[in-house]
């Protein structure tokens, strides 16, 4: 990332955090340039992350960023079944494709467009806004090494 796109999403992020009433911090800000670098990584990777940028940063005041963030949608909280809550910056209408070997997992556009999966057969009243999908699988690395659930 060269200096001008560094620049601009910083502003970018300043907004997102000023619009939700926010402070903007330098702790805020290496929190989620942690989570764009390192998409679904879980808290302990982004508070690593986060240390080596910046130096001395507690555990809880990365866990309060990061649900500070995700509670106003500036990055997005994810949890597939069996896993610990994992944070990435992409926020939009979008599915998962989870190794069952590996644990890796991977962003997946919606099947038929945009946010096609938002009309469910039947709402039963509920004004629905978002749906979470993850797909499982073996990855490919995992296939060429002989992996198979």
């Amino acid at each position: 990332m060269n200096q001008s796109e560094f620049s601009h999403d910083q502003l970018d992020v300043a907004e997102a955090l000023r619009a939700a009433g926010l402070q903007v911090t330098a702790q805020r800000l290496a929190v989620y340039h942690a989570v764009q670098a390192t998409p679904h990584a879980i808290a302990d990777e982004i508070c690593q992350a986060v240390r080596l940028e910046l130096g001395v940063i507690s555990r809880q005041a990365v866990y309060d960023a990061l649900n500070a963030m995700s509670e106003h949608g500036i990055i997005r909280r994810i949890q597939p079944a069996g896993s610990a809550a994992r944070y990435e910056h992409r926020v939009d209408n979008h599915h998962h494709l989870a190794c069952r070997n590996c644990d890796n997992l991977i962003d997946i556009d919606c099947a038929i467009g945009e946010a096609p999966c938002l009309v469910a057969e039947h709402d039963h009243g509920y004004q629905i806004d978002e749906a979470e999908v993850t797909y499982w699988g073996i990855c490919p690395d995992c296939l060429s090494h002989g992996g198979s659930s």
